[in-house]
């Protein structure tokens, strides 16, 4: 004999017109909101998941070795070498340089630290990594992918000072050269 499943039970209607009293189902509506309210409130409010250990505020160069000054370039007073970076990885230290000390357009550097997308470049520079042959390059990168992309300009300096440039078109432009850099293997 085949097993049936039981059949809930018919409300009466009057205990239906009882719950939904009103063309909205407001009498629903009241008991749901009293069952809710008699809940007990929860013991905290849940927040977002922070690490026990917290986190720590990772420089722009990390994971390049910082450069060091050698005995010989120290005791004849000249700058450690450039730690070799390519192309590639010029192009991502400038956009993590602009990230962390802000961005700047029509001058290259200001007294706060923001910079421009050449100011970037010449501060990746200065700090060692690469040499000016990657600078270049890497601003060739910039310029094919600016015209790729159907934003002629004389160079990359005129595409940051336009006025309807902002900092996440700038990421996205290096982001784009770096990733083209990479293709190419520079």
């Amino acid at each position: 004999m085949a097993r049936t499943a039981p059949t809930p039970p018919v409300p009466h209607p009057a205990a239906l017109a009882d719950l939904l009293a009103g063309p909205d189902g407001s009498g629903l509506v009241a008991e749901v909101e009293a069952y809710l309210a008699s809940l007990p409130a929860p013991a905290r409010t849940p927040g977002p998941y922070v690490c026990r250990y917290g986190s720590v505020l990772r420089p722009w160069h990390a994971g390049h070795p910082e450069p060091r000054a050698t005995l010989l370039d120290r005791a004849l007073r000249r700058p450690a070498r450039p730690v070799p970076v390519t192309t590639a990885d010029h192009l991502r230290l400038a956009s993590r340089y602009i990230g962390a000390h802000g961005w700047l357009q029509g001058a290259m550097w200001d007294a706060t630290g923001r910079v421009c997308l050449l100011g970037a470049q010449a501060a990746v520079l200065a700090y060692g990594y690469g040499t000016p042959a990657t600078v270049r390059a890497g601003r060739v990168q910039l310029m094919e992918v600016l015209h790729a992309t159907g934003r002629p300009a004389r160079s990359p300096d005129e595409y940051n000072d336009r006025p309807a440039t902002r900092e996440g078109d700038v990421h996205l432009l290096l982001d784009r050269a770096a990733a083209r850099a990479a293709r190419l293997g520079l």
